[in-house]
């Protein structure tokens, strides 16, 4: 999996003509760091992969890569069979795509699984955007800027992005399933 992502990472930063220098430069991370990540050897957190796709000018969404083309669905559906997914073994959170990817999709559904105690780490992250979602099963945490909330199954979330922000699943034994909606506003 990690590999994968590198891969994606590496064409996506090749697409937009950038170096590594020039990445690194832009997102506050070492050279040595972003090559490790392209060559699969890294695997990078949420935040590290909302930071790149910021500076790739992407959304999270176009690191998934490209979907399976079972029927000709012309870019409105996706089978569940054929959902793209991003699994973040070290934090504990997996994230499926819902939806199909297309060079304009700016508004992305995603299943976000979080093992217990999974999270996003201690720092808090920003990217571009509004998010919201709804707690489908299980607890998470969610901090943004300097408050944090504790949401049960049925609650539910909205906030732009650019506020800086966290997540987990504070849970001991059971798994947190999220329904995450990001809209990518930046060009």
């Amino acid at each position: 999996m990690d590999l994968a992502v590198g891969m994606r990472l590496r064409e996506l930063r090749r697409r937009a003509n950038l170096s590594l220098e020039a990445v690194a430069g832009r997102s506050d991370l070492s050279v040595g760091f972003l090559s490790q990540i392209e060559r699969g050897l890294s695997s990078p957190s949420l935040r590290v992969l909302a930071t790149l796709a910021d500076v790739l000018g992407v959304g999270i969404a176009a690191l998934f890569g490209s979907q399976a083309s079972g029927d000709a669905s012309h870019g409105v559906i996706i089978r569940s069979a054929e959902r793209a997914e991003l699994k973040l073994w070290r934090s504990g959170i997996s994230k499926q795509l819902l939806n199909p990817t297309g060079a304009d999709a700016k508004l992305n559904l995603f299943l976000v699984h979080m093992e217990p105690g999974g999270s996003t780490g201690d720092e808090l992250y920003t990217h571009d955007g509004e998010e919201a979602g709804l707690v489908l099963e299980g607890e998470m945490t969610l901090t943004v800027d300097d408050e944090t909330w504790r949401l049960k199954t049925g609650d539910s979330f909205r906030f732009a992005s650019r506020r800086p922000h966290r997540f987990g699943n504070p849970a001991k034994r059971a798994k947190a399933v999220v329904l995450w909606v990001n809209c990518v506003t930046g060009g």
